[in-house]
């Protein structure tokens, strides 16, 4: 069944819920209420009756002469009263209906019938609180007994309470309609967030469209578009990245083969031979470090047990990859000028390992493209611990600056193209984040940003 039904159902039967419970409360309130309410019409007109019958009493009137009061007299109650008079014997003396206004408009709608409660059942033996009020009063001439049946209260009650239920019937459907009216508007942007995910589903990620809706809904409308945007570019990166590795591979594979082929058939001989060889090692170790650095690239991308991360000094981590570094420095004719402001306070939560090697990445690529002078600084900045390298060199071409991060994008003097991926990956497996600019000086800075220490528990 679909959602817009279910809702839709599920509105209906507790609309019905609670207008049944509704409903049986306001019998029983009903009820109450007009029993009540004749209760003490029925006291008022029993103390009016015995005033009249007193009077008539002290004037000493015949008692056959009196006439019972008749409506518009006494006060007029709201079903009809039988008035039985009884002489101290207790034998019958009269009795009348006294009828009242109220009585004949509810008769109009509930067809109820006057009392015409006959002698027998006047002497009281009948008279079941659960299905007669009375009222009994002393009078000069015996007792006066005021009786109604609660059958015609409840008849009263059920004429009043059908017509509350027309209403509560013209309402629930007016309820009913306008649900479905809401409902199917909120239903409908989920019912095209459900196309769009669909899409999504057929891998069709470029054709997935924003749908237009508020509140949460809209919140996780926006989500899933932007998913469907990440997934579209992760999926253009994962053609492009086995279009430029099967690229990488295939060169030295071919040198490899080539010259291995030569070598075999004695196309090559004396020093060429050597020359063949040293190039057939030359390619097999290139092709060893790209399938090493994709290998990892893949770890850090979905193992989590191999990036182990504990508190590390970054001041000493500089130290270090400057070290490392230095051959190949001193061999270019390079110099290196470390900075470090707060340095008691870089402390950064990281693998230390795969962090140096990120760095040594970073300024590995300084070497390649700086002319004399590399720049390390490392800081804090807007509560964040900062590292920027920076070169002196001709700085990144503008195209290369929105994709310097992805893997087999290569600059000048480029290896593999991995290194600098290799390096996002690990910074942000850190928590950090990692960019790179041309400066206004002259050559390119790249700055890493991590959150600082906070003492967590290794």
């Amino acid at each position: 069944m679909k959602l817009l039904h279910q809702i839709n159902l599920a509105f209906a039967l507790m609309l019905i819920m609670v207008l049944s419970v509704t409903a049986v409360v306001i019998h029983f309130v009903l009820l109450d209420h007009f029993i009540g309410t004749q209760r003490k019409d029925m006291q008022t007109m029993g103390a009016e009756l015995t005033a009249k019958l007193e009077s008539a009493a002290a004037q000493s009137i015949p008692f056959e002469m009196t006439q019972l009061p008749v409506s518009g007299v006494i006060a007029t109650p709201m079903a009809e009263v039988e008035a039985i008079i009884r002489d101290p014997q207790g034998n019958l003396v009269a009795s009348t209906p006294i009828s009242s206004t109220s009585a004949v408009q509810f008769n109009s709608v509930t067809t109820a019938q006057p009392l015409n409660m006959n002698h027998s059942e006047a002497t009281g033996e009948f008279l079941r609180n659960d299905m007669f009020l009375t009222e009994v009063s002393v009078v000069p001439q015996g007792t006066l007994t005021l009786i109604t049946p609660i059958a015609k209260i409840k008849a009263i009650e059920q004429a009043l309470l059908g017509r509350l239920l027309l209403i509560f019937g013209a309402g629930a459907m007016m309820m009913l309609i306008l649900s479905l009216f809401i409902t199917k508007k909120f239903i409908k942007p989920l019912m095209l967030l459900q196309e769009e995910l669909k899409k999504a589903k057929q891998r069709q990620f470029s054709s997935v469209q924003r749908v237009a809706a508020s509140g949460e809904l809209g919140s996780v409308a926006d989500s899933v578009y932007e998913m469907a945007g990440e997934l579209d570019r992760y999926n253009h990166a994962q053609k492009q990245f086995f279009q430029n590795a099967s690229h990488e591979l295939k060169s030295p594979l071919m040198s490899i083969s080539g010259y291995a082929e030569g070598i075999r058939d004695g196309v090559f001989e004396g020093d060429d031979v050597r020359k063949g060889l040293d190039i057939i090692m030359s390619e097999s170790s290139r092709m060893k470090n790209i399938v090493t650095e994709m290998t990892l690239l893949a770890k850090l991308d979905s193992e989590d047990d191999i990036f182990k991360a504990t508190a590390v000094n970054l001041k000493e981590l500089v130290e270090e990859a400057i070290e490392r570094m230095n051959p190949v420095l001193v061999k270019k004719g390079l110099f290196v000028h470390p900075t470090y402001m707060q340095h008691d306070a870089l402390i950064v939560y990281a693998d230390r390992d795969k962090l140096l090697q990120a760095l040594l990445n970073i300024v590995s690529n300084g070497a390649r493209h700086a002319s004399k002078h590399i720049y390390i600084q490392a800081g804090i900045e807007q509560g964040r611990v900062v590292l920027n390298v920076a070169d002196d060199g001709e700085g990144i071409a503008e195209d290369l600056l929105p994709n310097l991060f992805h893997r087999f994008v290569k600059g000048k003097n480029g290896e593999s193209g991995l290194g600098l991926a290799i390096s996002r990956a690990i910074v942000e497996r850190c928590g950090g984040l990692i960019t790179a600019a041309n400066r206004e000086e002259g050559g390119a800075v790249i700055s890493l940003g991590f959150p600082p220490y906070r003492g967590r528990l290794i």
